[in-house]
């Protein structure tokens, strides 16, 4: 327990398993806060008690460095409900926003709401205009830098050392993206916890048509211990977006429009991007689940029909992305704004099927799929053909993605996560092919069980023991170095027909677009070297402070390929939602300078052709329907307000990339130039040499007289 030093204040302790994720949130109210002028900080706890087997209770320091006094006033025990309902209580305002905090772009009502949006307007128009004066072709390329060839579609080149991007009129292009710029993605669940939010719409009134239904339970660790993860849902963002670009409200049926009807399709294909059903929590109060299914029974018709401008969103958005520096429309976007032709855009693959899947231990998004099942490669062509269909022959869009976060690796650093693909497939029965292709893999190689007992060190008395479902293989070990070689080619083998199978369905229905990598959050260096080798781009989540501390690029640098980065952010507590995201930094005036910082460091890597920011909007404050992350890390927030200070600085970082990328380039060009330099007069000196002598590197050095 974070017990802080100061004030008297109430430490309560649940007796059954509570913690933020079990309120159906990543991250719980800031602790202590205070109720009724009384300091209360409630811990987490997890597991089970026996409460009759309680004797006493014991409070205890872990070695502290000084000596300390604790002062206990009173103990008891108090009804955990009621302690859970105060603690969670009213964390919502009607607009969507905490109400545990004040900050700068904090809206009261809609008259403040409408005027703020007034005033960014023109701060915008200023921007674009000074946009419109820039050195950019119209995809956002550097149209003053080295000259290229055009293809008419995105492509990569190398060129004195780095890696370029290349618009289709042949400029350099530098990705500055920005990750679900979505009117579709900032629903919560409200079922079984109305007392979570101060005031939700009641059925007759115009902007309950922004309630939906969903169900988010499933199997994958992204759900594990979460409670509140189905049933009814409301989206405040939606409702802000009604209140801002929403069209006069007319007597109706009831059904949605606009926006907001989208939200369903869109909450449920963000799951199937994302590959993940999350399971329901067993530690999610009873009488939480019964509320739920009631609510979830009601009806929610609104009496008229509320309307977005999905196009004054869409152009208002790109307004700002483009003013803010931004070139590029990351993934899980929505359509209109790539359909719009003002700014290039990626795209998601998400391959979704009945195929066989191997689990690598947490399975955060699900297992891995196995691309030795025929219907992976059927999947695989369905998902390509659906995405390239209406998109392969725009010169806007970038490329693909193979799919997200694949689960390559186990979650720790020891050999059983490193390996984690070949212990988890050797574990599996044999009717899943990944397995029969390892056993074919070993059987080629060592022909019997005394083969393969010889070189891994077991004792294997029949070879069929290999194919029951649970074989556990031995730890790689010195003196067995053939277990590590063995492993390492069956998961290179795994990765290449994974990354090929993908390869070659684009090649055939989307030839003049890249495939993007595979947005790696874990990975091994097999699966990364069978991306380089069949993918245009490698593409890397890094949650780090700098591009450099998220991987090995000297190792990246060998494998020659461009490199993308595709998520990175920085989060805060200090403007509504409680968490900070994987990069938490101390206040919200330290994102600027650490999003300054990632940018100029991505920069000075020559193989690094961009970054993109995750994500455009804050999460609900109450978790997301997916997985109830509820982070801080947005360039705007519920209300579809820009958190001011931090956009001027991103903006300041963009704009400064052309001027950096230039120094760059010519940085590149000379050290090219030098060694072309110094390699011709090696040549010219082993020219000059008579018999006997010879043509090392020193004789280069001296005849170039150097």
């Amino acid at each position: 327990v974070a017990l802080p030093a100061g004030p008297a204040q109430t430490l309560l302790v649940p007796l059954t398993a509570t913690s933020p994720l079990s309120q159906g949130m990543k991250a719980g109210p800031v602790m202590p806060m205070t109720i009724d002028g009384q300091r209360i900080l409630l811990a987490s706890s997890s597991g089970e008690l026996d409460r009759s087997q309680v004797v006493s209770v014991s409070l205890s320091m872990d070695q502290p460095k000084a000596a300390q006094s604790l002062l206990l006033e009173r103990f008891g025990v108090q009804d955990e409900g009621e302690v859970i309902k105060s603690a969670y209580g009213n964390l919502v305002d009607a607009y969507g926003q905490s109400t545990r905090s004040k900050w700068p772009e904090k809206v009261a009502n809609d008259e403040q709401l409408k005027s703020a949006a007034a005033k960014e307007q023109q701060q915008l128009n200023t921007w674009l205009a000074e946009r419109e004066k820039s050195s950019l072709d119209k995809f956002g390329g550097w149209s003053k830098g080295p000259a290229f060839k055009a293809s008419g579609f995105f492509r990569t080149e190398k060129r004195d050392g780095r890696w370029y991007l290349v618009t289709p009129e042949g400029h350099p292009f530098y990705s500055l993206g920005v990750n679900t710029v979505s009117p579709e993605v900032n629903q919560t669940y409200v079922a079984g916890r109305e007392y979570m939010f101060e005031s939700l719409p009641k059925p007759e009134e115009p902007l309950a048509s922004h309630f939906g239904e969903g169900d988010n339970r499933g199997g994958n660790g992204v759900d594990q211990g979460r409670g509140y993860n189905f049933g009814r849902w409301y989206d405040f963002y939606g409702a802000n977006l009604q209140r801002l670009y929403g069209e006069p409200c007319t007597p109706d049926s009831g059904n949605k429009a606009g926006v907001a009807e989208a939200a369903k399709a869109g909450a449920a294909e963000e799951a199937a991007t994302n590959a993940s059903a999350p399971v329901a929590a067993s530690e999610q109060p009873k009488a939480g689940v019964a509320e739920s299914a009631a609510t979830s029974g009601q009806s929610v018709a609104a009496p008229c029909t509320n309307t977005v401008d999905e196009q004054k969103w869409a152009s208002h958005t790109l307004d700002r992305l483009q003013a803010w520096g931004f070139n590029t429309v990351g993934n899980w976007s929505a359509p209109v704004l790539g359909d719009a032709e003002r700014m290039p855009y990626t795209l998601p693959l998400s391959i979704v099927g009945d195929y066989t899947s191997i689990s690598t231990g947490t399975d955060w998004w699900g297992g891995m799929p196995d691309p030795f099942d025929p219907r992976f490669a059927m999947a695989t062509e369905r998902a390509v053909a659906i995405a390239a269909r209406d998109h392969r022959d725009d010169p806007w869009l970038i490329g693909y993605f193979a799919d997200n976060e694949l689960a390559w690796a186990g979650p720790g650093d020891d050999p059983k996560s490193r390996y984690a693909l070949a212990y988890g497939t050797l574990k599996m029965t044999t009717d899943v092919p990944a397995k029969r292709a390892f056993l074919k893999q070993l059987r080629d190689k060592y022909r019997n069980q005394a083969g393969l007992s010889k070189a891994w060190g077991i004792d294997l008395p029949a070879w069929e023991l290999m194919e029951d479902p649970g074989f556990e293989a031995p730890l790689p070990n010195p003196e067995h170095p053939e277990i590590e070689a063995d492993f390492k080619f069956f998961q290179k083998v795994f990765a290449d027909t994974y990354f090929k199978t993908i390869s070659d369905s684009l090649k055939w229905h989307a030839p003049n677009q890249l495939l993007l990598g595979g947005r790696f959050a874990t990975s091994t260096p097999e699966a990364v070297a069978s991306c380089a080798q069949y993918c245009d781009v490698l593409s890397f989540n890094m949650y780090t402070l700098q591009p450099q501390d998220g991987y090995d690029f000297a190792a990246l640098r060998n494998l020659d390929k461009p490199v993308l980065i595709t998520e990175f952010n920085f989060g805060s507590t200090d403007r509504g939602p409680f968490w900070g995201g994987v990069t938490p930094l101390s206040k919200e005036e330290d994102r600027g300078p650490a999003y300054a910082n990632f940018l100029k460091q991505a920069l000075s890597e020559p193989s690094i052709v961009g970054v993109h920011w995750f994500q455009y909007l804050d999460q609900p404050v109450t978790g997301r329907l997916l997985d109830g992350e509820n982070g801080h890390f947005g360039l705007v927030g519920v209300t579809d307000l820009p958190f001011q200070g931090f956009v001027e600085a991103v903006r300041k970082s963009n704009l400064a990339t052309v001027d950096q990328l230039n120094k760059e380039a010519q940085k590149a060009a000379a050290a090219a130039d030098k060694a072309g330099h110094e390699a011709e007069g090696g040549r010219k000196a082993d020219a000059g040499k008579g018999p006997g002598q010879g043509a090392g590197h020193t004789g280069g050095h001296s005849g170039n007289g150097h």
